[in-house]
């Protein structure tokens, strides 16, 4: 069928059912709207999905840099002292990161199979589905790790480039 020739050819369909089924009412409906139709609602429910999730996102980093800017601050003696001592600025920011990176792990293997089972739940109720794959939460998990790196790592970094002799002034 040509999407020129639309209203034509359903005329022509129209006669040639009401000359096979005479009597009987001609209806139709185009298989697109049809499918449209039935996943008009997970659409809705998808861009609602995103708003919040973006919400969350900007919360749970709004979170991690009130976190780690107070860390920051009980620790700047700390880091003055590591400067002194030859720490790199490399060397500091690990050191604020690498705690975060031990909970994000965890966060993640918790997260891990409940967002499985969820995704695999929701999934099941549709005819046409994807199987799940390992590489879709790994690449969540990427995301999110970045994320906190990004986050971690801008404080970390001001509070490293700081001159020593600023944080340890008082002492």
């Amino acid at each position: 069928m040509n999407n020129n020739h639309i209203p034509e050819t359903i005329d022509h369909i129209k006669a040639a059912w009401e000359q096979a089924f005479p009597g009987y009412l001609f209806t139709y409906q185009f298989l697109d709207d049809g499918l449209a139709k039935n996943y008009a609602r997970e659409a809705q429910l998808f861009s609602i999905f995103k708003i919040f999730a973006g919400i969350s996102i900007g919360i749970g980093c709004l979170g991690l840099f009130g976190l780690i800017s107070f860390l920051v601050v009980q620790k700047t003696k700390e880091v003055g002292v590591r400067k002194v001592l030859g720490a790199s600025v490399v060397g500091i920011v690990l050191l604020f990161t690498k705690d975060f990176m031990k909970l994000l792990l965890i966060a993640f293997l918790i997260a891990l199979p409940l967002s499985w089972y969820t995704m695999g739940q929701w999934l099941s109720n549709f005819a046409y589905r994807i199987d799940l794959q390992p590489h879709y939460f790994i690449l969540g998990g990427l995301i999110n790790l970045a994320i906190a790196i990004l986050t971690i790592g801008y404080q970390a970094r001001k509070a490293a480039v700081v001159n020593p002799v600023d944080s340890l002034r008082d002492e």
